[in-house]
C-alpha cells in the first residue's frame, strides 16, 4: 500500500487522511485511548437493564416504533432485523473509494465512545479497510437525517450477509470473510442503530468532493493566468498595494498564486497594444475564485467537526453515567456550505465561459476571429466549440439551485426535518465534473492565443502547464475532430498533473503561503 499508517483517535481526522484512506488505501490503527473509551461505553450499555429507563433504539423500537418494548432477550434478533429492514438502497452502487471513506468516518466517530456500540465492531471496521472489504452500498437511500439506508448495508456485511467487493472481486460477504479470517459479528444492544444511524455516507462523498475542490480551484487560477497571457491583459488587479485595501483571505490566496504563476511573464512589461481596464471576467477572476475559496474553508471547517465529532442518537454519556436521546444526526450546517460551495463554482464556471469567448473575440484580444490560424479564410478553428461550454454552463446553472429544503415528513411524519445531503454532494461533484471540461476548453483557447503571439516570454508556471498542455494538444493549424482535444483536456486537468508540476515548480513554500493545497503543508 505504501501509505503511512494512521492512527484514529475520534478526534483528528483530517480531509486529506480521508482521501488517502480512501483513494490510496492507506491503513488505519486504532488508538489505545479510544478503545478503552468504546469498552467504558460498552460497559454502561450492558448495565443499563437494571436503571429500568427506556432508551431509544436500545430497548425500544425506533421510528414511530419508539413506543414498542425490546426485551433482553429480543435484543440479537431486533438488531438484526433493524440492519435488513434499513437495507433500501437503489442503485447506482457507490464506488470502493466513497465505501472506504464512509467506513472510515464512522469508525472515527464511533471511537469518540457516545455510540456504546461493542468494540468488536470498531474492530470489524478496520479489518474491512486494511484486508479490502468494501460493502456494496446502493446510492439512493437517504433523505439527510442519517444515512441509514445506506449504511445498513455494511451492518449486513458484518454479519455475513450480503455482497462485499474483496480485493477486487464482488462475492458473498460470507465468502470474503471466510477468506479474510474474520468471524461475522453477533449483534447485541444498541449494535444496529450505531452501524446504520449516522451521516458518514454524505460526509464520506463531502470528504472526496472538496478533497478535489482544493485542486481545481489551483487550477481555476493557473489557467486563468494563462488566459491572461493570452489576452494580453492588465495585472494591476493583482497588486498587493491594491489588495491590502480589501483583504479577503480567498482574494488574496488566488491573486498569489496567479501572480507567482506569471512571474517571469511579458505581462509585467508596457504594451501599446494593451487597453486600460480589461473586461470584468479577467479583471474580477482573482476575486470570484478567492470567493470559492473561502467557500473551502467555510466547509472544511464545519465538515472537520463532522468527521470529528459523534452524530449519535441516543447519545452515551459515560461520565455522567447517562443516555440521552438528542439530535446529533443532524447536518445542515455543512450541507448548507455545500449548497453554497456549489453556487460559488457555479460563478467560477460562468466567468471561465465568459473569458473564453473574449479570447476567442478580435475586438478583445486582437487576435484572429475564433483563434483561426489564417483569420478564418480556410480553418473554421473554435468557432462552434462554444455550444459545448455553454451546454455545460447550463447544466451547472442548474445543479446550483439549492435542493436541502425538498423534503417531507416520514415514519409516521415524526421525522418532518431532512436536508438531502447525499444528494447535494452529488449534484456539486457534477458541477465540479462540468468544470474540468470547461476549463479545458478556456486552457485550449489560452494556448491557441499564446501561439498566435508568437515569441512572448511566460511566466515560470504558466509556461510549464503550457507546455503540459501542448504536449496533449498540438496547436490548432487545421480543423479536426475537437472532442478529442477537450476530452484529452479533461483528463490532463482532472490527472491533478498540471497542478502537482506548477507547485512543484513554484515551490512548497511559495504554495503554502498562499493556501493552495494547505492541507499538505
Amino acid at each position: 500500500m505504501g501509505q503511512q499508517t494512521i492512527i484514529l483517535d475520534g478526534k483528528s481526522l483530517t480531509i486529506q487522511q480521508v482521501a488517502q484512506v480512501a483513494e490510496q488505501k492507506a491503513e488505519v490503527e486504532i488508538s489505545q485511548e479510544a478503545m478503552e473509551r468504546l469498552r467504558a461505553a460498552r460497559e454502561l450499555v450492558l448495565n443499563w437493564d437494571s436503571v429500568h429507563a427506556p432508551v431509544y433504539g436500545f430497548n425500544t423500537g425506533v421510528g414511530i416504533n419508539k413506543d414498542r418494548q425490546v426485551h433482553e432477550k429480543q435484543y440479537e434478533q431486533f438488531n438484526r432485523s433493524l440492519i435488513f429492514s434499513h437495507c433500501i438502497g437503489v442503485k447506482p452502487e457507490a464506488d470502493e473509494k466513497t465505501v472506504r471513506a464512509a467506513m472510515l468516518i464512522r469508525l472515527n466517530t464511533l471511537l469518540l465512545g457516545y455510540t456504546g456500540v461493542q468494540p468488536e465492531i470498531a474492530q470489524m471496521y478496520k479489518r474491512f479497510l486494511n484486508e479490502g472489504i468494501h460493502p456494496v452500498i446502493p446510492e439512493r437511500a437517504s433523505v439527510g437525517a442519517a444515512d441509514l439506508g445506506n449504511l445498513a448495508h455494511i451492518g449486513l456485511a458484518m454479519i455475513g450477509e450480503g455482497e462485499v467487493i474483496y480485493r477486487g472481486k464482488r462475492m458473498n460477504a460470507s465468502e470474503a470473510l471466510k477468506k479474510a479470517g474474520i468471524k461475522s459479528i453477533v449483534l447485541g444492544p444498541k449494535d444496529g442503530l450505531a452501524i446504520a444511524s449516522s451521516n458518514a455516507f454524505a460526509a464520506a462523498k463531502a470528504s472526496l468532493l472538496l478533497n478535489e475542490v482544493k485542486q481545481l480551484i489551483d487550477l481555476s487560477d493557473i489557467v486563468f493566468a494563462l488566459s491572461l497571457e493570452g489576452l494580453n491583459g492588465n495585472i494591476s488587479p493583482l497588486d498587493e498595494s491594491v489588495l491590502r485595501i480589501r483583504p479577503f483571505p480567498g482574494n488574496l490566496a488566488s491573486a498569489g498564486l496567479i501572480k507567482a504563476c506569471l512571474e517571469g511573464s511579458y505581462l509585467s512589461l508596457q504594451h501599446l497594444n494593451r487597453p486600460l481596464q480589461d473586461p470584468l471576467s479577467f479583471r474580477g477572476a482573482f476575486a470570484v475564485h478567492g470567493a470559492v475559496r473561502d467557500a473551502i474553508d467555510y466547509t472544511e471547517k464545519n465538515l472537520l467537526i463532522q468527521l470529528n465529532s459523534s452524530d449519535d442518537n441516543p447519545c452515551v454519556l459515560v461520565d455522567e453515567q447517562r443516555i440521552l436521546s438528542c439530535s446529533n444526526y443532524e447536518v445542515t450546517t455543512w450541507v448548507l456550505a455545500i449548497e453554497m460551495l456549489g453556487q460559488a463554482l457555479a460563478h467560477l464556471s460562468k466567468i471561465s465561459c465568459f473569458r473564453t469567448i473574449k479570447l476567442s473575440s478580435p475586438n478583445f484580444s486582437g487576435l484572429p476571429r475564433f483563434l483561426s490560424p489564417d483569420n478564418g479564410q480556410n480553418v473554421l478553428a473554435f468557432s462552434t466549440i462554444q455550444k459545448t461550454f455553454a451546454a455545460l454552463d447550463a447544466e451547472i446553472r442548474h445543479l446550483s439551485n439549492p435542493i436541502n429544503a425538498d423534503f417531507i415528513a416520514l415514519s409516521g411524519e415524526i421525522e418532518d426535518h431532512a436536508n438531502n445531503s447525499v444528494q447535494v454532494v452529488d449534484k456539486t461533484a457534477k458541477i465540479v465534473d462540468n468544470l474540468y471540461y470547461i476549463l479545458g476548453i478556456e486552457a485550449m483557447h489560452a494556448a491557441q492565443a499564446i501561439d498566435l503571439r508568437k515569441d512572448i516570454s511566460l511566466g515560470h508556471g504558466t509556461e510549464l502547464a503550457y507546455k503540459m498542455i501542448r504536449q496533449e494538444v498540438p496547436f490548432l493549424d487545421a480543423d479536426r475532430n475537437l472532442s478529442v482535444d477537450i476530452e484529452k483536456m479533461y483528463k490532463l486537468l482532472k490527472s491533478g498533473e498540471i497542478c502537482r508540476a506548477v507547485r512543484d515548480k513554484l515551490g512548497e513554500i511559495c504554495w503554502g503561503v498562499m493556501r493552495c493545497h494547505n492541507d499538505q503543508d
